[in-house]
Parts: C-alpha cells; structure tokens; sequence
C-alpha cells in the first residue's frame, strides 16, 4: 500500500486487441475513406456542378498534398505532444473535413479540407501502426500490424459499396454519412491507444549524430529506394484501373466498379496474409515475395485482358496496396531492433518517400497518358518495371549486407 501510495496509482495493462482495433480504426478512416472515397464521389461532383472535371481533380491533388504533409509533420507532432493525443486529433481532423466538404463554399474552402484529410490521413499512417507495435511481442508483430493495415481495405471497400448508397441521398448527405462514420470510429479508437506512462522511449528526429557502429543506416537507405519505387508500381492500378475497364475495355463505369470493390477486398486480406508470412519467414523474404507477386499482377492487364487475369490483378494488386505498408513497417522495426529509438523517425523517412514519389508518379503517368494517345498499357509495364527495379535494389542490398558480415 505505501508502495502504490508513493508511485501513484498503477496503469492498467495495455490491450493488444484493442489497440489493435484502435489502430485498423485509424487506417480505415485516414486512409480508406479520407483518400479513397473520393474516387466514386468525383463523378457525382462534377455531375452536380460542384466543380468542373478539371477542378475537381485538382482537390484530388490536394489530398496527396496533405497526405506528404501529415507524413512529415507526424514525428514532430508526436516529438511534442503524447502520440494518443495526436491520433485523436488526427482522427477529429479528418471528420471534421468530411463534414466540412458537404458545403460547396468555394474551391478555396474545398482544397483546404481536403488538403486537412490527407494531413490526418500521412499523420496517422506515420504514428497509429508503431504507437501500438511498441507494446507487441516481436513474435506477432507481422499479424498485428496486417490486421491494423486491414483497416484501409475495409474503407475501400466502403467507399464502392457504402458510397453509392449514400449518394441517392444527395452529395451534402453523403459527405456528412462520411463524417458519421469517421465519428463513430474515432469514438470506437478512442480509448485504444496507449496511455502517455506506457509509451515508449522519444522517436528520433531522424537525423542520426554519432551513429554507432552497427547501426543500419545502408540497409535504411535501400528500404526506403524500395519503397518509393514500389509506390510508382501501385499508382497503375490505383488511378486508373476503373478507368481502363470502364473505358479501355467499353465495359462501362458499373463493371469498372465491380473491379474496384475486387481492389478493396484484396486490401482487406493483404495485410493479414502479409503479416503472417512475415511472421513465419522474417520481413526481409516476405518482401522479396511481394515483389514478385506485384511485378506479376502489375504486369498481366498488359499482356492479358480477359476477366480471369484483371480479377486476379485487381485483388493481388489490392491486396499489397496495405500489404506492403505492414511488411516494410515490420522491416524498418526489424532492421532497428538494436536502436528502437530511432524506429518512428525511420518510419516516418519511409512513408515520405512512398508519398513524395507517389505523388510524382500520379501527376507524371497522368501527364504520359495525356500525350500517349491514351495507351494504358504503356502505364502497367512502367509499374511492373518500377517494382522489378525494387527487387533489384532489395537483392543488392541483401548481398552486400551478407559480405558485409564478419566470416568465421
């Protein structure tokens, strides 16, 4: 009883399952709805006289915009205020956009609150998944973190399914359905976090004085080459999937959402599929599967373009759209398991690089298809090219660090 009395009441135990659930939550709103419902709205946009179609993709352009910021924004904000309180207002953030974006003010208004929902969006990417992976056994890191990631495959899959539904109530209701749900999850997370006493250690700033000797800042740097490089190979399927086969293919708009739901549900079983094989195998090999699995399916609406080949296409290709995130996640964490200080810093360092050439890479091949005669397949080889130069980089890598090892 004296003991307690000096050291304070004791903090209860952290919940795996529930900061795991808090975690998903956070994805599924700053990823999956506060990025990707945006896709199925825009043609509802410009169909309402909201904003022309030129205009109207530029609010697009507005949300990567944010999600860079709120990438590199994360750490810093985590370096001066508990990460649970950051996350709550990230999650806020992007539910008060929502809200925000059921009243065309003006295109000023519309492009600052979805600038704001891509900030919460790379803030949340950057800060929900390492906030909860700090209090996980290394042995189930991998299932942990695919099942947070997961959360960006259901918000997909709601945003072809859910946002339909609420559109034959209007566009100003649909945005505030939106709000509602990112409400309820951010009520659902709220609790989920960690408390501020059972944090970890301070991230690093990312710049690193004095590094010791083992420290793996070679390997670091490969990682996050391969990780960019890996977000030009997603972007094919991303922005132009439904467009290809609603219009490429004459199978019109219905069938190219069907595809994107196929898209989603792939982006609901990835990061646990992922997660489990790094588990059994360690990060580094899983990676080096993803790879060729994405090379592959990246590759196949370029050479076939029968059902068969664009279903599995679209659900492989969905499925690594989080999938990746949680394996270079739990690589970055693996190759600094010595140096857990410097974890969230890397993360953060990662996650900007996947959204700088992310970014570049949307507005280039859009610029490419403008001026290509609207040749998709020259799109698909430039992904499955940028993800084979990926596994280049990661073989490299991998050598060096083996002949870089002491020999016995």
């Amino acid at each position: 009883m004296q003991r307690a009395a000096i050291n304070g009441p004791a903090q209860p135990p952290f919940n795996a399952w529930r900061g795991t659930l808090a975690g998903a939550s956070a994805s599924f709103v700053g990823i999956g709805l506060a990025r990707f419902a945006y896709t199925p709205l825009l043609p509802a946009i410009v169909s309402a006289h909201w904003f022309p179609a030129a205009t109207a993709a530029y609010l697009g352009a507005a949300n990567l915009g944010g999600y860079l910021a709120g990438a590199l924004a994360g750490g810093w904000l985590a370096r001066r205020f508990d990460a649970a309180s950051v996350l709550r207002a990230m999650m806020l953030l992007a539910t008060l956009a929502f809200a925000a974006c059921s009243l065309p003010v003006s295109f000023l208004w519309f492009f600052v609150w979805r600038f704001a929902s891509g900030l919460s969006g790379g803030a949340l990417m950057v800060l929900a998944a390492p906030t909860i992976l700090t209090h996980v056994t290394p042995a189930r890191r991998g299932f942990t973190s695919g099942a947070i990631f997961s959360g960006v495959g259901l918000g997909i899959v709601a945003s072809g399914t859910v946002v339909p539904l609420l559109l034959r109530q209007g566009l100003p209701r649909t945005w505030l359905g939106l709000a509602g749900i990112s409400l309820l999850l951010t009520a659902l997370a709220w609790h989920g976090w960690p408390k501020p006493a059972n944090a970890a250690v301070h991230p690093a700033s990312g710049r690193h004085h004095g590094l010791p000797r083992d420290y793996p800042a070679g390997a670091l740097r490969s990682v996050y080459v391969e990780y960019a490089l890996n977000a030009v190979g997603l972007v094919p399927h991303m922005v132009f999937l439904v467009d290809f086969v609603a219009r490429g293919l004459g199978k019109g708009v219905d069938v190219g959402a069907q595809y994107w739901v196929l898209f989603g549900l792939g982006a609901m079983v990835g990061p646990l599929v992922s997660g489990h094989l790094a588990d059994r195998s360690g990060f580094g090999p899983a990676l080096r599967v993803a790879y060729v699995l994405q090379i592959a399916a990246v590759a196949l609406p370029a050479v076939v373009s029968g059902p068969a080949a664009l279903i599995l296409s679209s659900f492989v290709v969905g499925a690594f759209v989080p999938g990746i995130v949680a394996l270079m996640l739990g690589r970055v964490n693996e190759l600094l398991a010595h140096h857990p200080a410097g974890q969230k810093g890397a993360w953060s360092a990662a996650t900007t690089s996947f959204a700088v050439l992310q970014a570049v890479a949307a507005y280039g091949l859009s610029f490419l298809f403008a001026h290509n005669g609207g040749n998709y397949m020259v799109l698909f080889v430039i992904g499955a090219a940028s993800l084979a130069l990926a596994l280049a980089v990661d073989l490299i890598a991998s050598l060096r660090g083996s002949q870089a090892q002491p020999r016995t």
